[in-house]
Formats: C-alpha cells, structure tokens, sequence
C-alpha cells in the first residue's frame, strides 16, 4: 500500500496538484493582499463588493417582515417574525418556480410573476427582505441592479433592471397600495445575518460562507477601509460580499490549467473551480484520465475511463465512502487491481484534501480581515451553508484541522463553525426588519 500511495503522491506533485505543497501562510498573505486592493478599488481578482447591509441593529420582537429567498430554480417565500429569544417564527412558507426557468420571459412579466407569489403576504407589512442571489449590483439604499441573471433563470430583460424598484411597481400594480421598502442581500450575507441572528452565544465577529455548487464568502468591515466608496460613515461598518470563487493569485496545478481552460468560462471563478461541488467531480476525472495516460492505473481500468462521460461530486463521495460498492468510480475501479482501488481512493482523498486546506486559506483570510476572534472567549463564528461542505466526506473535518492548525495555533485567532436551518430566509428576514 505504501507503494501505491508513493506513486500517487508523486503523480500528484509531478502536476502540483498535491495538497502537501500548498503554502497557507503564503496563499493567505496574497489573499489579503488581493482584498486590500479590492477594498480600495484598485485591480484585483476579489470584487469586494459593499453591500451596504449593517449587523449591529437590534431585532424587533414580534414585527413581521416579508422574506424571499430567490437563489436558483426556486423562489421561496414566508412572512417572519421573531420572539424575545432571537428565534425565528417562519410562517406561509411556501416554494414557487423562479420565473424564466421554463422559458425565456421578458422584463414584465419577470416582476410580475414574483409579484403574484408574494401579493397574498405583502398588504400588512412595511418591509421586504429579499435574497436576490444573482450577480447584483447594491446601492446604498438597499436596492439593487441585477447584473445577470443565471443558474437556468432565462430573463435577458431584466439585466440593468433595479430589482426593488420594479417590484414594487408590479405590486402597485395589483392593487398593492403602499410601496414597501425592499433589501436586496446575496445568500452569502443572508448567511452571515442567519447566524448573528439566530444565536444566543456571544460571538466576536461572524463570517457567511457558502461551499456548494459554487463558493463565496462574506464579512464584516469597516467603512473607513472601504475606500473605493465614496460618502461612507467612517465611523460604521458594513458586510462586504468578497465573490471569493473569483480569487486568480492561487498557484493551479497543470490539471487545473488545463481544466479551466476546458470549461464554457475559462480564467473565470480559479478558485471556485478548485474547490466547489461544481468542479471537484469533474477535476478528479481529469485527474483520473491523466493518471491513465501516464501509467498510475492498470489498462483495464482504464478503457473503462475512457467510457465515462463525465463524474458528478455527488458520486466522488459515493466512491470514497463506498469504495466497494455499487457506484460510477467503484465499479470503473473494480475492472482494475487491488491496487487500482487504493491508488483511485488515495488520488481523489488527496484532491478533495486540497479542497480542504484551500478552503482554510480562504476563511482564515476572512478571519484575519476582520480584525475579530483573538478573544478564545468571542470567537468567530462561521456560518457555513452548502452540501459540498457538511456532506463530502472528509472536507468540514479537514478544514476544522487546517484552521485550528495554521488560524488558532499561529495567528492566535479562534472561530466556531455553525449551520443555520432556512439561513437564506432568515437572513433576508433580518436585513428586511433591521436595515
């Protein structure tokens, strides 16, 4: 076994793709530096969006507010309140499809879609809290223009439209008599408020992290770093929306190269396609076929490669806690040796691994950006969503390990990671009562 593993690792470092020669103190420091300069409004890989939303406003009890979570195919939609505990009363929840999945629909009909799923809710409250999760543009007064509009939503129209705005105009338009005041927030910030909002701990700061399909990460920072925008109070602060799937300054491996290059968006999102559920599938394949190619597997297994048309990360999991069982990469591996399992399972451990320790340097950024959890008393807490993060095997452990290793041990910062049910909701409910 030690034989096989060796021949693994070296094919792994022969293509530096090893999680071994990933320096986190050196990807840290270049992912700070690339916030810095997003911050300032200078050239960087980071957006470093303002998205204008404060954490400190205090959680009225009992006040409903109208909370949408439009993050995919699905457009969620519930009237929220909270009691004198911070605890979430969601009520009418109820699960619509996003207009322009089925097909392409113009600007009109986009907003008055959404509109009629809402109108039943909106007459008795002030606000809307809306988790609009489509690259947007955020204005200082909570509104937002929609950049682009993806993930199967089909609406050309509504790209440059202010999303709020018109809205509103759609429920004027049924009769709605009052214009409601509406916060657009990203999943990512929702997050990030779920949490603030949702625990009775004391916490020293809060991160909102989101490792599923795809990966961003958000925190809070002070309005006088933000100096790319203009009229800010020095004196407050703000959730800043890093799009950190953007991140370009991580040293890539030939397979990741090679990969990105394959791929409908190529130099776009390196970050994301090294670590999210989008990618570690398919990554490991053109992992797997490169081994092939080169001798790490025997030539049965490997005309059976040949005939995978692609691997979903959902499968990679299935293979590494079932290695032999019934599933894709099980039974490609089965065709091979013993030692074609073993060499499969070491090959894709190490690269989901990787996925880990990257995962750490992008936290730990976050961490140390923010300027909280040196108190072991007030940690940060992170609030993680995404099925890549709680259920690939090995990844949330290995990224715990890698932040108690290199964040507690050596910049003496601590954090506690938690999960919120229904956080896209909740938070939305959160920016819409107290911003």
């Amino acid at each position: 076994m030690d034989k096989t593993k060796r021949k693994v690792v070296d094919f792994l470092k022969k293509h530096k793709m090893d999680f071994e020669d990933i320096d986190i103190e050196v990807n840290v420091n270049a992912f700070l530096g690339d916030m810095e300069r997003g911050l300032k409004g200078q050239e960087s890989t980071l957006r470093m969006i303002p998205t204008y939303i404060e954490t400190g406003g205090e959680i009225p009890v009992g006040e409903s507010v109208v909370a949408i979570d439009a993050g995919g195919t699905n457009f969620r939609v519930a009237r929220v309140k909270f009691d004198e505990q911070r605890r979430a009363i969601i009520e009418g929840l109820k699960s619509e499809v996003m207009p322009g999945v089925k097909q392409e629909v113009g600007k009109d009909e986009f907003f008055e879609t959404m509109a009629s799923y809402i109108r039943d809710m909106v007459e008795d409250d002030k606000s809307i809290g809306f988790c609009f999760s489509y690259p947007t543009e955020i204005f200082p007064n909570k509104d937002g223009r929609a950049i682009l509009l993806c993930k199967e939503v089909k609406a050309k129209a509504v790209e440059g439209e202010i999303v709020g705005e018109n809205l509103n105009l759609a429920l004027r338009g049924m009769g709605v008599k009052a214009a409601k005041r509406i916060v657009i927030l990203n999943d990512t910030v929702a997050t990030l408020l779920a949490g603030k909002g949702s625990s009775n701990r004391d916490f020293g700061g809060y991160i909102g992290f989101i490792l599923g399909t795809g990966t961003n990460c958000c925190y809070v920072e002070k309005n006088s770093n933000i100096t790319k925008t203009s009229g800010l109070d020095p004196a407050r602060s703000q959730i800043i929306n890093c799009e950190s799937g953007g991140f370009g300054l991580c040293e890539r491996g030939s397979i990741d190269i090679a990969f990105d290059e394959s791929t409908v968006n190529p130099s776009v999102h390196q970050f994301e396609k090294m670590i999210s559920g989008a990618y570690l599938g398919p990554i490991s394949l053109r992992a797997i076929r490169k081994g092939c190619e080169e001798g790490l597997f025997c030539g049965r297994l490997c005309r059976h490669v040949e005939g995978m048309a692609e691997l979903q990360t959902k499968e990679l999991d299935d293979f590494m806690n079932y290695p032999y069982g019934d599933n894709p990469l099980a039974n490609v591996s089965a065709a091979g040796e013993k030692a074609d399992v073993v060499a499969m399972y070491v090959l894709v451990d190490r690269i989901v691994e990787r996925a880990a320790k990257l995962t750490a340097i992008n936290l730990s950024s976050m961490a140390i950006k923010s300027g909280a959890g040196t108190d072991p008393s007030l940690p940060i807490c992170i609030v993680a969503e995404g099925t890549t993060f709680h259920h690939l095997k090995g990844l949330k452990a290995r990224v715990e390990y890698y932040l108690m290793e290199y964040l507690e041990k050596k910049r003496g910062i601590y954090t506690d990671i938690v999960s919120v049910e229904n956080a896209a909701i909740i938070g939305a409910a959160i920016a819409g009562l107290t911003n």
